[in-house]
């Protein structure tokens, strides 16, 4: 492929001893177009986004965001116990590489919905989505990805449509979101090229958990004392970490991080039908304008994709 980074190494695991991943989903993982398996992940982490807003009248967003990190650190080290115990301790670098997609990760959780809390889910998604342009700028290798990018990100400013001087906190939030959501691409890649994907994820997450606990602990009571929001917390982490970020893990590992970044270009739209479908947030006429350059975007880059 044309432009591919050079790495595409075999999958470094645990002590590179961890055996290959196998089963019905596995191979799924394994062998689905990368598009197909970006659209799991967006409604994986839009229905969690869904599920997050309409318990923010009940929660605080801070909170709900650690114990979505919480709940989704917890699964993901249950299902790769197994894993851990028989490769014992890891390297430093695996640590290193762990924790730093971990608080990137839960950085990212967190300002997310402190943005959404103020925002449209699409359009907060649109603004974000200026990091992952970003890094997929600074990889562009040819004339169509370029095109590409510019294509998208004229529908992710199309989209936008919020105005600064209502939103300021808002956008604060959202452009840390994207910040973090940047490196989030950057050092997953790392993070899926050196562990063995659950068990990266889950240990990333667990520290991504104690860094941002001074920010969530605020209401956590109100959480603990009722077991319905406790459940409706765990599944928002299981939604949109174990569900989204896992398949993201297995992605990675196929594909570049700058055709992983413009494949996001998607997630904006996702976000906005899930907007439109269960929180009665209606696009208007511009913001279908933004949709459909974001769509124009991903097809030029999947055009040079599939000719080289």
């Amino acid at each position: 492929m044309a432009g591919d980074l050079p790495h595409r190494p075999r999958p470094v695991r645990l002590n590179d001893a961890s055996p290959a991943p196998v089963g019905a989903v596995s191979r799924t993982l394994a062998t689905a177009p990368p598009e197909a398996l970006f659209l799991l992940s967006a409604i994986g982490q839009y229905a969690g986004a869904v599920v997050a807003v309409s318990i923010f009248d009940e929660v605080a967003p801070a909170t709900v965001a650690w114990f979505r990190v919480i709940g989704a650190a917890v699964v993901l080290l249950v299902l790769s116990g197994p894993a851990l115990r028989r490769h014992g301790r890891w390297t430093g670098p695996q640590l290193a590489a762990a924790a730093t997609f971990g608080v990137a990760t839960a950085a990212m959780n967190l300002t997310f919905y402190l943005a959404i809390e103020r925002l449209d889910l699409g359009k907060g998604v649109a603004i974000e989505f200026v990091g992952p342009i970003l890094v997929a700028a600074l990889r562009t290798r040819s004339r169509r990805n370029g095109i590409a990018l510019l294509a998208a990100t004229a529908g992710v400013l199309t989209l936008t449509g919020v105005e600064v001087d209502d939103n300021l906190l808002g956008l604060v939030y959202i452009f840390l979101a994207s910040a973090m959501w940047a490196l989030y691409i950057v050092f997953g890649a790392r993070v899926a090229r050196v562990t063995d994907g659950a068990a990266g994820l889950g240990v990333g997450l667990a520290v991504g958990a104690a860094a941002i606990a001074p920010f969530g602990l605020a209401d956590a009571a109100t959480v603990l004392a009722a077991p319905r929001l406790l459940g409706l917390c765990v599944l928002v982490g299981v939604l949109s970490n174990v569900v989204g970020y896992g398949i993201d893990q297995y992605t990675l590992r196929r594909i570049p991080v700058r055709r992983f970044s413009l494949l996001l270009a998607l997630l904006p739209v996702t976000a906005t039908l899930f907007g439109v479908a269960f929180l009665d947030q209606t696009p208007s006429r511009i913001d279908l304008l933004g949709i459909a350059l974001v769509l124009v975007g991903v097809a030029v880059q999947q055009r040079e994709t599939l000719a080289t």
